[in-house]
């Protein structure tokens, strides 16, 4: 009797550290679950020295944080086509978060989150109206018109460019803005647009600014991703010949790409930023669909920190006209 007994409360004590056993290892294989988060590019990719590239900088800076906690990756699409089934294919996968990058991706986004209701999403320049997407936006106009006051101010031949990628509303914005801040600043300059319909054709930018160049223009702000790269590098290869021409850079600093001998400085739209914190809220358990608006009140936009290029009454100027915007002393155009 005394045997049995010694022996039921050795198989108890034995499973009970079994089942313990197996519950501390349930909650660590729970606990350690990184949260999985997905980016799909637009056609511009993800090296594009802009948007796309800014946002995946966004996420790997969040991986660093946060090490085992977040997994991240990206899909890469090469036509619109690809956007349904790069999304879907995150989201299929049970992926935690999935963005879409750039205004064009916006229906894309709409379709997959009313078939997955379940299935958090995000997107980056556009508005999706639903309950499970969180929608962010930028006032490209307000920090376009800072780069424009600076444009104005320093050009020494009165001709400044603007070469647009796709003439969509979100690009539309950089245009306007810009010329808003132009015109503030220097009313008989004259601004030469050139929409090249592409966000991914270097080639077209390079033809865009040969034109404006031999036409005599002689700062050039580009708000069109990859293609923006063909800008640069004429601007480059006239530099190198002795012309006085300068290039304002978009999205990132773009100074440390093309380096501060042809780039004046850049409209910064913190990509980056914004997808930082939105994806931060999904490993936190906080996640809020809906609209996100960041303009210079919110440091979403404007100029880098340092400019070397640009002299300090100009950027004195710039700050003048940065309060008043915040300030609500001038309300820039977007349309």
């Amino acid at each position: 009797m005394k045997k049995s007994l010694v022996l039921l409360l050795v198989l108890v004590l034995g499973l009970t550290t079994f089942l313990a056993a197996c519950g501390a290892a349930t909650e660590e294989k729970t606990t350690s679950a990184a949260v999985q988060i997905g980016m799909v590019t637009d056609v511009g990719g993800v090296n594009d020295n802009s948007f796309n590239q800014s946002a995946w900088e966004g996420l790997q800076s969040l991986s660093t944080e946060l090490g085992s906690k977040v997994k991240v990756d990206f899909a890469q699409s090469t036509s619109d086509a690809e956007y349904v089934p790069n999304i879907n294919q995150f989201v299929k996968d049970g992926w935690d978060l999935t963005w879409g990058i750039g205004f064009l991706m916006g229906d894309a986004i709409g379709d997959v989150a009313s078939q997955n209701p379940n299935a958090k999403l995000a997107i980056i320049d556009s508005f999706v109206d639903a309950p499970n997407v969180a929608s962010v936006t930028f006032k490209e106009h307000e920090g376009s018109y800072l780069v424009g006051v600076v444009a104005g101010l320093m050009t020494k031949t009165n001709k400044i460019g603007f070469v647009g990628g796709m003439e969509i509303p979100v690009i539309t914005r950089f245009d306007k803005g810009f010329e808003a801040g132009v015109k503030a600043v220097n009313p008989n300059a004259e601004i030469i647009k050139n929409y090249t319909g592409a966000f991914d054709k270097p080639d077209l930018g390079k033809a865009a600014a040969a034109t404006m160049f031999g036409q005599g223009v002689d700062i050039v702000f580009h708000a069109a991703g990859a293609t923006g790269d063909g800008v640069f590098n004429e601007a480059s290869s006239r530099k190198s010949a002795g012309e006085s021409i300068w290039v304002i850079g978009v999205d990132k600093d773009q100074s440390i790409t093309f380096g501060n001998d042809i780039t004046l400085t850049s409209m910064m739209k913190r990509v980056d930023v914004a997808v930082n914190t939105v994806s931060k809220s999904v490993v936190e358990g906080n996640f809020k669909a809906g609209l996100i608006e960041l303009g210079l009140k919110e440091e979403g936009v404007g100029l880098p920190e340092k400019n070397p290029n640009v002299p300090q009454d100009v950027l004195d100027k710039v700050a003048d006209y940065k309060a008043k915007i915040i300030n609500g002393d001038i309300v820039v155009p977007f349309e």
